[in-house]
C-alpha cells in the first residue's frame, strides 16, 4: 500500500506492506530524505512518526492501529536532554527519567525529591528515595555523599500502595476504602490525596475531599508520626493543594477551589509567592488570566462593594484574630503538634523504617501473624477427644422454628437496606469493596471490578468443562504476557486513546486490534 510522510516542507509516497513497522519506516525515511541525527552526551536526537495526533511506536505494524492506503504521515526530529538517573516508583511501576547534565550529582537529596515530587504528583512527605542497596537517602545530604547508581528507587509508606494508586488514577472509591483506621494518618491521607488530585488534575476526587473538609490552602504537611521532628522537614512540606495546582496548569482544579474559598488567591507557598506569580513563572497564561480577573473584581457586600484585595487583606487580618483571641483563652493549639502522649515517633536513623511500600495485604497478614501468635496454646488431644465424645452423646441441637412476615415487613427492610447502602455510598469515610486497580502508562480508567455475588446468565449447551478451559485460557494469558487481561485492556485502551485525532469508536478499534495483536503473538 502507499502512505505520504510529510517532513519539513516535503511530502514523499512510500510503497510498503502493511504488516512494515514503524521502526522500519523511519530507517526509510532516513534514507530517503538523507537524515543525520547528531550523537550528543546530553542531548537525544531522534525521528517521530505520528498519525491521528499520537506518536507511533517502533514495534507497532501499521495495520495494527488503523493506518490504510493514502493515508498521511508526519515525521519529526525531536530533541531530549539524556536522563542522568531514573527513579523508580514503586506505586506506578514506572521508571522516572531525571534529565540534566553531571552537575546535578551535586546537588542536594532535597531538590532531587522536588524535581521527582513535580514529576509523579506525589508529595515529597509521602515518599523517599534510597539505593538499590536499601540505603536511604536524606534531604539535608547531597547525592555525591551516596554511592548512587543508575537508578534509584521511591518508596512509600507501608500499607499506602493501593491507596496511592487510587489518587493516581482518581478512583475516589478506592482512595474512601484505603482510608486508615487512625484519624489522625487519616487526616494526613486526605491531605495527600487533595495534593494528588490538583496535581494531575482530578476534578471529581477533588472535588469529593472538599466536601469532606480538606482545604485547599491547608499544608500537606508531614507524616503524625515525625510531627515532633518537623523543623527539619522538606521545605516542600508547605506547599497547599492551590500552588500544586497553579504549578500544572490545571485550570479546572484551580477554578474549583477558588470557588469554594475565596482566600485561596492569597495562599503563598514557601517562598511567599501568592497563586497569581507562581502561575507567571510557570508561564501558565490560562491560569494568569484567570487569576488576574479574579483580582481585579469586586466583591458583592451589603450595601457596598468592594475589591476583591481589600476584601483578602481584612479576612486574613480577622482570621489572624481569631488566633490570639482563642490562644489567649487556651484554645488554641498549634496544628503542628497533634500528637499525643503514647503516639508512634519515628525519627530517621533511630526506627525500623516503615517507607518499604508493603501493601496493605502484607500488612493485614503481618498483623494477624502477630495475633495469633499472641493466642494461648490449645488444650492437649486427649481433652479435646473427651470433649467431642461428650458433645456427641447429647441429643442434637434443634432449630429454631420459623416465623410468618407480612409483606410490610419485607417492604420496610428494602427500604431500610437501601438507605444503608446509599449512606454507605455517600458517608464521608465508610469503606466500599472494589476491585484491584492496575497502573498503566495513560491515564485510562475502566470501572471498577465489583465482587458482589451477580448471577451470571446461563447458555444453553455450557458446561463446567467449558469454563474450565476458559479459566485455564486466561491463567495462561497472564502467564505468558506478564499482565492479567484487565491490565492488557487498561494498557491497550491507554494507547488507543492517544490518537486524539480519531473519533472514540476507532480508538476503540485501534485497542482491540493491539489486544488481538498481543494474543496472536503468544499462540
Amino acid at each position: 500500500m502507499k502512505v505520504f510522510i510529510y517532513f519539513e516542507g516535503f511530502c514523499e509516497t512510500f510503497d510498503i506492506p502493511p504488516d512494515q513497522t514503524v521502526g522500519a519506516m523511519k530507517q526509510m525515511v532516513k534514507e530517503r530524505f538523507l537524515v543525520q541525527l547528531s550523537d550528543d552526551k546530553q542531548v537525544w536526537n531522534y525521528l517521530e512518526l505520528s498519525y491521528g495526533g499520537a506518536a507511533l511506536q517502533d514495534s507497532w505494524a501499521l495495520s495494527d492501529v488503523g493506518i490504510t492506503s493514502g493515508s498521511t504521515l508526519r515525521c519529526l526530529i525531536k530533541s531530549e536532554p539524556r536522563p542522568v538517573m531514573h527513579v523508580f516508583n514503586a506505586v506506578t511501576g514506572e521508571s522516572l527519567p531525571v534529565p540534566g547534565s553531571e552537575a546535578l550529582l551535586h546537588m542536594s537529596v532535597a531538590r532531587l525529591k522536588t524535581m521527582v515530587s513535580m514529576q509523579s504528583g506525589l508529595p515529597v512527605s509521602a515518599f523517599r528515595l534510597s539505593v538499590f542497596t536499601d540505603v536511604q537517602l536524606y534531604d539535608c545530604n547531597q547525592l555525591q555523599d551516596y554511592a548512587i547508581g543508575a537508578t534509584l528507587r521511591l518508596d512509600t509508606w507501608d500499607g499506602w500502595v493501593e491507596f496511592l494508586q487510587g489518587c493516581v488514577l482518581g478512583h475516589r472509591l478506592t482512595v474512601q476504602s484505603h482510608l486508615s483506621d487512625d484519624r489522625i494518618v487519616m487526616r494526613f491521607q486526605l491531605r495527600v490525596a487533595l495534593y494528588i488530585a490538583a496535581s494531575l488534575g482530578h476534578l471529581d476526587l477533588a472535588g469529593w475531599l472538599l466536601e469532606r473538609g480538606v482545604h485547599a490552602e491547608e499544608p500537606v504537611g508531614v507524616h503524625p508520626y515525625r510531627q515532633w521532628c518537623h523543623q527539619t522537614a522538606h521545605r516542600d512540606t508547605g506547599k497547599c493543594p492551590i500552588h500544586v495546582a497553579v504549578e500544572s496548569s490545571q485550570l479546572l482544579i484551580l477554578k474549583l477551589f477558588i470557588t469554594k474559598n475565596l482566600l485561596t488567591l492569597a495562599c503563598r507557598d514557601p517562598a511567599g509567592r501568592d497563586p497569581l506569580k507562581i502561575a507567571i513563572k510557570n508561564g501558565h497564561r490560562d491560569c494568569v488570566r484567570y487569576l488576574a480577573n479574579k483580582l481585579c473584581s469586586v466583591v458583592s457586600l451589603p450595601n457596598m462593594p468592594m475589591p476583591v484585595r481589600i476584601y483578602l487583606q481584612m479576612k486574613h487580618w480577622v482570621s489572624l484574630g481569631q488566633k490570639r483571641a482563642a490562644s489567649n483563652r487556651c484554645q488554641y493549639v498549634s496544628a503542628s503538634f497533634e500528637a499525643r502522649v503514647g503516639d508512634m515517633l519515628l525519627v530517621d536513623g533511630f526506627n525500623q523504617p516503615q517507607m518499604s511500600s508493603k501493601s496493605r495485604k502484607a500488612e493485614t497478614k503481618q498483623r494477624r501473624g502477630i495475633r495469633a501468635k499472641a493466642l494461648q496454646r490449645l488444650p492437649p488431644i486427649s481433652n479435646l477427644l473427651s470433649v467431642s465424645h461428650l458433645h456427641s452423646k447429647r441429643a442434637p441441637p434443634h432449630l429454631p422454628s420459623l416465623q410468618s412476615v407480612k409483606p410490610g415487613d419485607f417492604k420496610e427492610t428494602q427500604k431500610k437496606r437501601k438507605q444503608d447502602v446509599k449512606h454507605r455510598n455517600d458517608g464521608p469515610l465508610y469503606k466500599t469493596k472494589e476491585g484491584d486497580i492496575i497502573l498503566c502508562r495513560g491515564k485510562f480508567t475502566l470501572p471498577p471490578v465489583t465482587r458482589e455475588n451477580i448471577p451470571k446468565p446461563l447458555f444453553v449447551g455450557s458446561s463446567q468443562k467449558s469454563s474450565n478451559i476458559l479459566t485455564a485460557s486466561l491463567e495462561s494469558f497472564s502467564q505468558h504476557c506478564g499482565r492479567t487481561p484487565r491490565e492488557n485492556a487498561i494498557y491497550c485502551l491507554s494507547i488507543a486513546s492517544t490518537f486524539t485525532e480519531k473519533p472514540w469508536m476507532k480508538q476503540l478499534s485501534i485497542a482491540r486490534t493491539l489486544i488481538r495483536k498481543h494474543v496472536h503473538s503468544m499462540a
